[in-house]
């Protein structure tokens, strides 16, 4: 890259930097990489549920403009006295897997993707709770079809509830939710309690009738967000039964 591209790269990715760092007190990777205008969005989120492999597949240029955008990113963020905390990236199934950036799987790469900037203005006790929720695992969605005419994508069967994959809805038993028992939005004092004991959990959403509905087609598609939140209104959530009943005793 020649030294005046090189100059005009450093400057998008200190712009794109810098507004995340004033909006949320770090910044990361892929909030660069958003931010620059080389990652939708819509991408980032598919990625996170788990539906592309790998996130350097849907960067909009090259490997070597990548990591030479990343190479300015730690520079700047290191000349401006930020804290590196490394951050876990899991997948939204219930399998939580890891997920991967790089093409290569390198685990420096990978590791330097993870790898989120703290405001050194903050307390060691807020860089830690900002670190802490950084790298919780994302809730589980599960969503209660307005159609109940719909199969399994994997078995061919149907139910109440199911849980959205690339190849299209698929049922709790086929990922493993099915002994859940659902617990309906109203009571959050219980709602916390049984989420705090429950290991396994998940929020249980419902499209609103009264909005324009997302076709099953429209979820793959790459700039469209997995599940809408100005389109779906929260009804409860899926929890361990045992928990449940322990929680409504106390």
């Amino acid at each position: 890259m020649n030294p005046e591209n090189r100059s005009k790269l450093a400057g998008r990715v200190v712009k794109a930097a810098e507004a995340t760092l004033a909006a949320r007190h770090y910044v990361s990777p892929v909030d660069v990489l958003v931010g620059i205008g080389w990652l939708d969005p819509g991408a980032v989120e598919r990625w996170r549920q788990g539906q592309i492999d790998y996130l350097e597949r849907v960067v909009q240029t090259n490997l070597s403009r990548i990591s030479e955008a990343m190479k300015l990113f730690r520079s700047w963020a290191t000349a401006k006295g930020l804290v590196a905390s490394e951050t876990s990236y899991v997948a939204r199934k219930p399998s939580r897997r890891r997920l991967r950036f790089s093409k290569s799987g390198n685990p420096t790469i990978e590791r330097l993707y993870r790898t989120h900037w703290l405001s050194g203005e903050l307390s060691k006790r807020k860089r830690e709770r900002l670190a802490e929720k950084a790298s919780r695992a994302p809730e589980l969605v599960v969503i209660q079809p307005l159609n109940d005419a719909w199969t399994c994508h994997q078995c061919g069967g149907t139910g109440d509830l199911l849980m959205m994959e690339n190849p299209g809805p698929a049922c709790l038993r086929c990922v493993g939710l099915h002994d859940l028992e659902f617990l309906a939005a109203g009571d959050a004092l219980l709602t916390r309690r049984v989420k705090a004991k429950s290991g396994r959990h998940a929020v249980v959403v419902r499209f609103s009738r009264s909005r324009r509905t997302v076709p099953w087609a429209a979820w793959n598609r790459p700039r469209q967000s997995a599940w809408p939140p100005s389109r779906r209104e929260e009804i409860g959530g899926i929890h361990n039964n045992q928990h449940m009943d322990g929680c409504r005793e106390t």
